[in-house]
């Protein structure tokens, strides 16, 4: 059930009722006394444009929203696996450049840096050495074959060129493959185009996440350089413990709120359940995709989410938005009325049942029927409500 004693300022009470009075609010008597079979009251209080936005009213139609069938559940944001990459060097060798900073966007191919060191001459001259050496061994090959074809020469002189023909071949090819992973084109090495410092690439679309490096260090093979992660596929990683195991299910909605989006509320669908219980706690991974992302979304961020259980739902409207009077609840439906600087907003009190509060809403049925587009006051109804019996107590004197 709501809280019947929302959270108000004393003060900032008392200061906007005497603003709302002060500036010409009233009621309007519609001449039929109560209209007890819509639950409403005769009166209504009317605010001019100025004191509407000095109290930030909040005007909108009711939604409907899961009031409580759900579970709670907390977790993280995270990235599959290949959204993730983790570069490093292919060779030990020196930082001579780096290409990008912390934070940038980057595309799969693009240069992160650039590396120098002797032994990548070196890896060059061997391979210009060794495939020059093929060459000579290849043709020789050739005419070993031939003379053995045509029984002039020994199969032992064959059969030992054949060999070291095929081993330097493999040699070679050793070396082409280590150039390639240098990103060095064998082709160019061939012609003595050998390469000064060689370019480190993205793996991966995505953002500088971290760079862990610095012009003129050494790193070796096995050292992080760059840390890049794509946030296209980030979903929310939530844990849910074992008593609530058999509610939760592929397809459910997920409503969840992050720090970095304070007061937004974002959704999600699960696409997969796990199916092996953590021990401490004992609860089981779900992964649920997000529908509607927007702000920074970075993985690690912490989820306070609930999975709707079930598909029904009720309307409802924020505790601000509703006010208890002589054990009935109220609602303020707002219209907009006159033209141009003679514009005001008139409330007109609405009885309403209140059922289960949760979130912040509480869940409201009417008891007869509105319109679709009708509007209500999100806020302020204790306020309203105070200037309405303000103004009935002085109408009775």
């Amino acid at each position: 059930m709501m809280k019947e004693n929302l959270k108000q300022n004393i003060g900032a009470l008392i200061a906007m009722v005497f603003l709302i009075s002060c500036g010409g609010s009233g009621k309007k008597d519609s001449g039929h006394g109560h209209d007890h079979g819509s639950g409403g009251h005769e009166e209504e209080i009317r605010l001019s444009m100025e004191q509407f936005q000095s109290m930030e009213m909040e005007i909108d139609t009711l939604s409907r929203r899961n009031m409580s069938s759900y579970v709670v559940s907390n977790g993280q944001l995270e990235v599959p696996p290949q959204n993730e990459a983790e570069v490093t060097a292919i060779i030990g060798s020196n930082v001579q450049s780096i290409q990008v900073i912390e934070g940038e966007t980057v595309k799969k191919g693009q240069v992160l840096a650039y590396l120098a060191h002797p032994d990548l001459i070196q890896i060059q001259t061997d391979y210009l050495t060794e495939w020059n050496e093929l060459q000579f061994l290849e043709l020789e090959y050739k005419r070993q074959e031939k003379l053995y074809a045509e029984k002039v020469s020994s199969g032992k002189e064959y059969q030992k060129t054949k060999s070291d023909y095929f081993s330097k071949q493999g040699v070679v090819k050793g070396l082409e493959a280590q150039l390639g992973l240098l990103g060095i084109s064998p082709e160019k090495v061939q012609k003595n185009e050998l390469y000064q410092k060689i370019a480190v690439r993205s793996p991966i679309d995505g953002y500088i996440r971290l760079v862990e490096i610095k012009v003129g260090q050494f790193v070796r093979p096995e050292m992080a350089m760059f840390e890049i992660v794509n946030t296209e596929h980030i979903h929310a990683d939530l844990m849910v413990f074992e008593k609530d195991v058999h509610k939760v299910k592929e397809g459910q909605k997920v409503l969840f709120t992050v720090e970095s989006l304070p007061g937004k509320e974002l959704e999600a669908v699960i696409y997969s359940v796990g199916k092996a219980f953590e021990q401490d706690p004992k609860a089981i991974h779900l992964h649920a995709e997000i529908e509607n992302k927007e702000g920074l979304l970075i993985p690690g961020m912490y989820v306070n989410g609930k999975i709707l259980t079930e598909n029904s739902s009720n309307m409802a409207i924020p505790e601000e938005g509703i006010v208890k009077q002589n054990d009935k609840y109220f609602i303020f439906q707002g219209e907009l009325q006159g033209d141009g600087e003679d514009q005001e907003w008139s409330f007109k009190p609405i009885e309403v049942v209140a059922g289960v509060s949760d979130g912040g809403w509480v869940e409201v049925s009417f008891l007869s029927p509105i319109e679709e587009d009708a509007r209500f006051a999100m806020n302020n109804a204790y306020i309203l409500m105070a200037d309405l019996k303000k103004e009935e107590a002085e109408h009775s004197h």
